[in-house]
């Protein structure tokens, strides 16, 4: 099973914590923090990065949506098809950029979407220090 394999640590409002938590474990291979499970997601080293967007950005799907989290993983194409075949949102469209990475989307079932990202062997080497 394809897992994703980096951030931070993310807390976010739901209408379902336990469901949702569950979700995000049985779906991408997440531990959760939660009222049933108490399981501590360590990940795979790696890049992580913090962006502030515009208000008004379109990006993060519906306009409410206060966040996006990027996980990165392995292989884009089997995480996507893991990802609908548990019955998720997933966006057709897909990114690819030089040096990064090749980007996908979906949503979980509360509808909040989050990217996946595929990165190159160049997005993952750490820099010399200046």
């Amino acid at each position: 099973m394809e897992r994703v394999t980096g951030i931070g640590g993310v807390f976010f409002r739901s209408r379902n914590p336990g469901a949702l938590a569950r979700w995000y474990t049985d779906v991408l291979g997440i531990d959760s923090v939660s009222a049933e499970a108490d399981r501590v997601w360590w990940q795979a080293a790696g890049p992580t990065v913090w962006s502030p967007f515009e208000a008004e950005t379109g990006y993060f799907g519906r306009p409410e949506q206060q966040w996006m989290v990027n996980f990165r993983v392995r292989d884009l194409d089997a995480m996507l098809e893991q990802v609908r075949a548990a019955g998720a949102t997933v966006d057709d469209s897909r990114e690819t950029v030089e040096g990064i990475g090749r980007f996908g989307w979906a949503s979980d079932p509360e509808g909040n979407r989050f990217e996946l990202w595929e990165p190159t062997v160049e997005a993952l080497t750490e820099p010399a220090p200046e």
